[in-house]
């Protein structure tokens, strides 16, 4: 495997299922992105041509209902058949929409039958963060995903969009960097996004075809070419280097073997998870984000929290969520099904099926984990790492949400009990209060602060956590407001400062309260 990496923008040889279209022609990715512009050929314009229902089914790979949405003669319809659906169109009605001379040149469209042209890629319309109308390019059949398993089972195939892609975008913390990473960037969705912020972007695979496709991807949607290199892992990164960010969403299943290049890792349980987490704080720059989505073995005897914990590296602040447990034999149907496998031949699919259970037998695996672990590098001699379950809705996107939980966490860290009993907070917006307890009771029961925001948290709190937070505007001081609610309910003032802060900094470390950006003047 080479450590040297290639020319910025200029992807090795592609390797794999069929031959792609020119990466080195952005005068005719230029050409063809206008045109499917002008066609409407958008995610806009796939909803509403679509409908929500088969646009809803596309991203679980059925096209039966976009096929019969798609019948009649617009551009638009014919573009979806075309590039999105993989079904041969006349070349005369694809010249009154496409540059055809130029995209048969460069291998964009190929011609199949009589007078009939193909698409050679799968292209997707994607909407950006902020609106921006981009495409992302893959293999043929595997422009979505979903439980009917990929199109295609070439070891190098590319996959398009699927919801672990949107979900790291929509978690990455989206700050204007110099230099960003998309390590293992497949379709090139994560380089993508980056470049809209960062002076920089490196991509990474160790798949070539997949960087020649990122080539493609950032061609047509009208973004800056990356550095793109050959490599896995860290490998094709310089020893000097350093990023601001630092984005995967690596091939983290967890298998026996490594069949699929775009999903198993090769290496054995979750080792490539653990060292892609341990090696990325070298690589950060202070102050830098790293991102990832992972998957992680419980082990029998282990907690998976203190597990996770021990792969975090010095120096960095940690934020681990884990969205979803499967037990072993939930994560190996799923795994199989995502592969086709259920339809192979029974024999077949029994026998890698009892691989699966034995290999996680012999690591004794109860179970895998899901989620999203960040890191942010501080340097601090104290560093704080949260590993957390949260199985329930969030609101993407949560990149803002993201940072401010270290912007909290450092905080926290720099003030004892007595400056954070000397500092202005105000109530986060769109926090409610909620009292549980029997009807016609005097007081309630529970008193349950809840976020309509971010990470939607509920906490119960007590009936000082609830008045206190309920007058944080930022007018007076952690400890006036304090004094004020001793005075009211006839508590001694000393004994209520002294047994709140520890209140005070859940508050803050769940998001319900922020600081007011000032010190005291009281």
């Amino acid at each position: 495997m080479s450590t040297a990496p290639a020319a910025p923008g200029t992807p090795e040889a592609p390797v794999g299922p069929a031959a792609l279209p020119a990466a080195d022609r952005p005068d005719v990715a230029a050409r063809l992105r206008d045109a499917l512009l002008g066609a409407s050929f958008t995610a806009d314009g796939l909803l509403e041509l679509l409908g929500a229902p088969a646009y809803a089914a596309l991203a679980r790979s059925e096209t039966v209902p976009a096929l019969r949405a798609t019948r009649g003669d617009t551009p638009l319809e014919l573009l979806v058949r075309l590039l999105l659906l993989q079904q041969p169109v006349p070349h005369a009605r694809v010249a009154d929409v496409l540059p055809v001379d130029a995209c048969l040149e460069t291998g964009w469209l190929a011609r199949v039958g009589g007078d009939e042209l193909a698409a050679t890629v799968d292209v997707r319309p994607y909407a950006g963060l902020d609106g921006e109308d981009w495409f992302i390019v893959s293999d043929l059949g595997c422009a979505v995903g979903g439980a009917g398993g990929i199109g295609s089972h070439e070891e190098g195939v590319v996959l398009g969009v699927g919801g672990a892609s949107t979900t790291l975008a929509g978690l990455t913390v989206r700050t204007p960097v110099a230099a960003a990473l998309d390590l293992g960037t497949g379709s090139g969705i994560q380089a993508l996004h980056a470049s809209r912020h960062a002076t920089r972007v490196t991509a990474t695979d160790l798949n070539p075809r997949a960087l020649h496709i990122t080539a493609l991807t950032l061609a047509l949607s009208g973004a800056p070419a990356a550095d793109l290199r050959k490599g896995s892992l860290f490998e094709p990164v310089r020893a000097d280097e350093r990023f601001d960010l630092i984005v995967s969403n690596p091939p983290f299943v967890i298998s026996p073997g490594a069949r699929l290049t775009y999903r198993d890792g090769g290496m054995a349980g979750d080792d490539l998870c653990r060292t892609l987490v341990q090696q990325a704080g070298e690589r950060l720059n202070e102050g830098g984000f790293a991102q990832f989505l992972a998957n992680w073995e419980h082990v029998e005897g282990e907690d998976w929290q203190d597990r996770l914990r021990s792969w975090v590296p010095r120096g960095c602040d940690a934020w681990i969520v884990q969205r979803e447990v499967q037990d072993v034999t939930q994560y190996a149907e799923l795994w199989l099904r995502d592969a086709g496998d259920h339809r192979a031949d029974p024999a077949e699919y029994q026998a890698r099926y009892d691989a699966w259970l034995e290999e996680f037998e012999a690591r004794k695996v109860k179970a895998v984990g899901f989620g999203w672990i960040t890191l942010h590098r501080t340097d601090s001699a104290a560093p704080s790492v949260v590993a957390e379950e949260w199985p329930h809705p969030v609101e993407q996107p949560l990149g803002d949400t993201v940072r401010a939980h270290f912007d909290r966490v450092g905080f926290l860290r720099d003030h004892d009990d007595a400056g954070l009993l000397d500092r202005h907070f105000r109530l986060v917006g769109e926090v409610v209060q909620e009292q549980v307890g029997l009807p016609g009771a005097e007081d309630p029961e529970h008193v349950v602060l809840r976020q309509h925001r971010g990470m939607r948290r509920a906490t119960a709190v007590d009936t000082v956590g609830a008045g206190f937070a309920g007058v944080c505007d930022g007018t007076l001081s952690a400890g006036r407001i304090l004094d004020a609610i001793a005075q009211l309910v006839g508590e001694d003032p000393v004994l209520l400062r002294d047994r709140t802060p520890a209140q005070i900094r859940l508050l803050v470390e769940q998001g319900f309260l922020e600081p007011a950006d000032r010190p005291s003047e009281d």
